[in-house]
Protein backbone atom coordinates (compact mmCIF):
# COMPACT_ATOMS: atom_id res chain seq x y z
CA UNK A 1 0.00 0.00 0.00
CA UNK A 2 1.24 3.42 -0.96
CA UNK A 3 1.36 6.21 1.29
CA UNK A 4 -0.87 8.66 0.92
CA UNK A 5 0.39 12.48 0.42
CA UNK A 6 -0.19 14.01 4.20
CA UNK A 7 1.69 11.04 5.56
CA UNK A 8 4.67 11.27 2.90
CA UNK A 9 5.06 15.10 3.89
CA UNK A 10 5.00 14.25 7.42
CA UNK A 11 7.99 11.96 7.11
CA UNK A 12 10.15 14.46 5.26
CA UNK A 13 9.23 16.85 8.07
CA UNK A 14 10.66 14.65 10.19
CA UNK A 15 13.98 15.44 8.22
CA UNK A 16 15.80 18.06 9.98
CA UNK A 17 17.50 19.55 6.64
CA UNK A 18 13.53 20.20 5.66
CA UNK A 19 12.29 20.89 9.29
CA UNK A 20 12.29 24.76 7.83
CA UNK A 21 10.69 23.72 4.75
CA UNK A 22 6.67 24.99 4.55
CA UNK A 23 3.96 22.14 2.98
CA UNK A 24 3.85 23.99 0.05
CA UNK A 25 8.08 23.36 -0.29
CA UNK A 26 7.16 20.03 1.35
CA UNK A 27 5.40 19.25 -1.37
CA UNK A 28 7.84 19.98 -3.89
CA UNK A 29 10.06 17.35 -2.06
CA UNK A 30 7.31 14.82 -1.95
CA UNK A 31 6.61 15.06 -5.55
CA UNK A 32 10.94 14.12 -6.32
CA UNK A 33 10.30 11.35 -3.64
CA UNK A 34 10.00 7.93 -5.01
CA UNK A 35 8.75 5.12 -3.05
CA UNK A 36 10.71 1.78 -3.42
CA UNK A 37 10.84 -1.91 -1.72
CA UNK A 38 13.76 -3.14 -1.14
CA UNK A 39 14.43 -6.67 -0.07
CA UNK A 40 16.33 -8.00 2.78
CA UNK A 41 20.05 -8.13 2.56
CA UNK A 42 20.23 -4.59 0.28
CA UNK A 43 22.60 -2.70 0.81
CA UNK A 44 21.76 1.13 1.17
CA UNK A 45 25.40 2.95 1.71
CA UNK A 46 28.75 1.80 1.47
CA UNK A 47 30.90 3.43 3.97
CA UNK A 48 33.31 5.27 2.09
CA UNK A 49 31.14 5.69 -1.17
CA UNK A 50 29.64 8.37 -2.97
CA UNK A 51 26.48 9.74 -1.83
CA UNK A 52 23.82 9.38 -4.79
CA UNK A 53 20.64 9.87 -2.68
CA UNK A 54 18.25 10.39 0.25
CA UNK A 55 16.10 7.64 2.11
CA UNK A 56 12.96 7.84 4.60
CA UNK A 57 12.22 4.44 5.89
CA UNK A 58 8.21 4.05 5.54
CA UNK A 59 8.66 0.27 6.82
CA UNK A 60 10.95 -1.92 7.51
CA UNK A 61 14.58 -1.94 9.40
CA UNK A 62 18.34 -1.66 9.04
CA UNK A 63 21.89 -2.47 10.42
CA UNK A 64 24.25 0.93 10.48
CA UNK A 65 28.16 -0.37 10.32
CA UNK A 66 31.19 1.64 10.79
CA UNK A 67 34.12 0.22 10.15
CA UNK A 68 31.77 -3.60 9.99
CA UNK A 69 30.78 -2.97 13.96
CA UNK A 70 27.04 -2.44 14.10
CA UNK A 71 26.71 1.32 15.72
CA UNK A 72 23.13 1.24 15.08
CA UNK A 73 19.43 -0.03 13.79
CA UNK A 74 17.19 2.02 11.56
CA UNK A 75 13.11 1.68 11.25
CA UNK A 76 10.16 3.19 10.11
CA UNK A 77 10.95 7.28 10.21
CA UNK A 78 14.61 7.14 10.24
CA UNK A 79 16.05 8.63 7.31
CA UNK A 80 19.69 8.35 5.87
CA UNK A 81 22.02 10.10 3.09
CA UNK A 82 20.68 13.64 3.38
CA UNK A 83 23.79 15.23 4.28
CA UNK A 84 25.53 13.30 1.06
CA UNK A 85 22.99 15.09 -1.60
CA UNK A 86 24.32 18.87 -0.26
CA UNK A 87 27.91 18.39 0.63
CA UNK A 88 29.32 15.75 -1.78
CA UNK A 89 31.14 14.11 1.09
CA UNK A 90 32.02 10.06 1.15
CA UNK A 91 29.37 8.37 3.06
CA UNK A 92 30.25 7.26 6.70
CA UNK A 93 28.48 4.55 7.34
CA UNK A 94 27.18 1.15 5.15
CA UNK A 95 24.00 0.44 6.16
CA UNK A 96 21.84 -2.85 4.63
CA UNK A 97 18.13 -3.84 5.53
CA UNK A 98 17.34 -6.24 7.84
CA UNK A 99 14.16 -7.19 6.75
CA UNK A 100 12.28 -6.21 3.44
CA UNK A 101 11.65 -2.47 3.32
CA UNK A 102 9.73 0.04 2.17
CA UNK A 103 11.67 3.65 1.74
CA UNK A 104 11.27 7.22 0.31
CA UNK A 105 14.34 7.86 -2.21
CA UNK A 106 15.49 11.36 -3.11
CA UNK A 107 17.90 11.19 -6.04
CA UNK A 108 20.98 13.58 -6.45
CA UNK A 109 19.91 14.50 -9.95
CA UNK A 110 16.27 15.27 -8.55
CA UNK A 111 17.60 16.79 -5.78
CA UNK A 112 19.88 19.13 -7.34
CA UNK A 113 17.23 20.10 -9.79
CA UNK A 114 14.62 20.94 -6.57
CA UNK A 115 17.26 23.57 -5.13
CA UNK A 116 17.73 24.94 -8.60
CA UNK A 117 14.36 25.45 -9.24
CA UNK A 118 13.12 27.13 -5.72
CA UNK A 119 15.83 29.11 -4.20
CA UNK A 120 13.50 29.51 -0.99
CA UNK A 121 14.33 25.56 -0.50
CA UNK A 122 17.63 26.30 -1.24
CA UNK A 123 18.01 28.58 1.45
CA UNK A 124 16.14 26.56 4.19
CA UNK A 125 17.92 23.55 3.70
CA UNK A 126 21.52 25.22 3.73
CA UNK A 127 20.42 27.06 6.75
CA UNK A 128 19.93 23.49 8.11
CA UNK A 129 22.50 22.23 7.65
CA UNK A 130 24.65 25.18 8.78
CA UNK A 131 22.89 24.47 11.78
CA UNK A 132 23.93 20.86 11.96
CA UNK A 133 27.46 21.32 11.09
CA UNK A 134 27.45 24.12 13.87
CA UNK A 135 26.07 21.81 16.70
CA UNK A 136 28.67 18.99 15.61
CA UNK A 137 31.64 21.23 15.53
CA UNK A 138 31.02 22.82 19.37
Amino acid sequence: MRLHKDAKLELLKGVPLFSRCSKKELSEIARIADEIDLAEGKQLTKEGGRGREFFVLVEGNADVRRKRRKIGTLGPGDFLGEIALVTKTPRTATVTTTSPVRALVVSEQNFRRLLEGSPQVQIKVLEALAERVAATSL
